[in-house]
């Protein structure tokens, strides 16, 4: 496996920072103060190919490689969280589903609005009483009516609903008890009967709109239905594999951001005579931040690169957002630490970083579910493979 980066790839990561630098990185603060997203920006983004990663070429969109994807994640991450949050969300919970299962005409349809600049692309899954246990907890219902699907229920927690024209929604379709009862159905947000309610007051990332959803009797054509009907549950589980690079490496780059704000300040800071740079406690912090920083991007591109290869690569999706997500945690306290009772004022942009990495561990699988899918792949492999 080469983790050397092609002259392609090199580009276009120098692309990507240089549009973070000038377009989403000065305005972060502002964004957090307000609570929303820089559209500006945005809609820039079209052209570059940030909103379009994931898209087909033949609707418009880039079709990057695995590792380029996670390399724009990282630059969006180390720039803007709230930004680089919902773009990931638009990427790989939005259009990813629809290019992976969509027909021609579901992606004739949807994908020209989806990829238009002004909106946002979003994946409903999580439930008011259910989190982690998705094959329990589901209890939002498509019910068929003739020629229609008739959904009741509600979401919880789900990124961009506020601003895209279609919902994909992971919704219980039978009553066999198995994991069969779920299917995908694209939802238009227009629907008479869809109420999205206001943005959720978090503690971080809050640029990122978050909302609530509730399904009256909402109404949908048999045709909404993404790849087969009992396929929802399956389809959830790759989709969240997919999103787990990007979540991984949208954390590195917020641990970057942390790490070189931590650095800067302890170069220009002094005490007991010299630079707090030069004292040993602050050069371990700084030691180690570099070290796990680095192990976690290459845990990331090589997830990745899995990827890219058609090879499984849930278990290394799982071991990347586990240790990106809490070195990032880790790193964005230190950089707290560094910084002294400044690091705790707004004035300063650890405060922001640590407060946008604290979803980390917990957005798309929670520390504790990926060391359970870790866990259950490597005991899967000793029944294959007994030492």
């Amino acid at each position: 496996m080469d983790f050397e980066l092609n002259h392609e790839q090199k580009m276009w990561q120098r692309t990507v920072r240089d549009f973070c630098e000038a377009e989403l990185k000065p305005f972060a603060a502002e964004v957090d103060e307000t609570g929303s997203l820089r559209w500006e920006a945005i809609r820039k983004m079209r052209d570059l190919g940030l909103t379009t990663l994931e898209a087909p070429e033949a609707h418009g969109g880039f079709e990057m490689d695995a590792i380029s994807v996670t390399l724009a994640m990282e630059e969006l991450g180390r720039a803007c969280g709230s930004t680089a949050l919902s773009v990931a969300a638009h990427n790989g919970l939005g259009c990813s589903p629809i290019k992976r299962w969509g027909t021609p005409e579901q992606q004739a349809k949807w994908f020209p609005s989806l990829l238009d600049g002004a909106h946002l692309g979003a994946l409903a899954l999580t439930e008011p009483q259910a989190g982690s246990d998705l094959l329990g907890g589901v209890q939002t219902r498509a019910a068929r009516d003739g020629d229609d699907w008739v959904i009741n229920g509600a979401k919880a927690w789900i990124t961009n609903a506020g601003i895209a024209p279609v919902i994909t929604v992971l919704l219980r379709t039978g009553s066999s008890g198995g994991s069969h009862d779920f299917s995908m159905m694209l939802v238009d947000t227009t629907a008479p009967g869809l109420t999205i309610h206001p943005p959720e007051k978090k503690m971080g990332l809050k640029g990122s709109p978050t909302h609530m959803l509730s399904f009256e009797d909402v109404r949908v054509p048999a045709g909404s239905i993404l790849g087969e009907e009992g396929g929802g549950f399956h389809q959830t589980m790759q989709t969240l594999d997919n999103g787990r690079i990007g979540i991984g490496a949208l954390s590195v780059g917020l641990a970057q951001a942390a790490f070189e704000e931590g650095v800067k300040y302890a170069r220009q800071r002094h005490a007991f005579g010299k630079p707090i740079s030069e004292h040993q406690a602050i050069q371990w912090m700084i030691a180690d931040a570099a070290l796990e920083i680095e192990a976690a991007r290459l845990l990331v591109h090589k997830a990745a690169w899995l990827k890219e290869q058609g090879r499984d690569f849930g278990k290394a999706a799982a071991m990347a957002k586990l240790m990106a997500t809490e070195v990032a945690e880790k790193v964005a306290r230190n950089a707290i630490q560094i910084h002294g009772s400044y690091g705790y004022s707004r004035e300063y942009p650890v405060e922001r970083i640590y407060r946008d990495q604290r979803l980390m561990t917990i957005g798309e699988g929670t520390s504790e579910i990926q060391r359970m899918v870790i866990a259950r792949r490597v005991l899967r492999e000793f029944d294959h493979y007994p030492a």
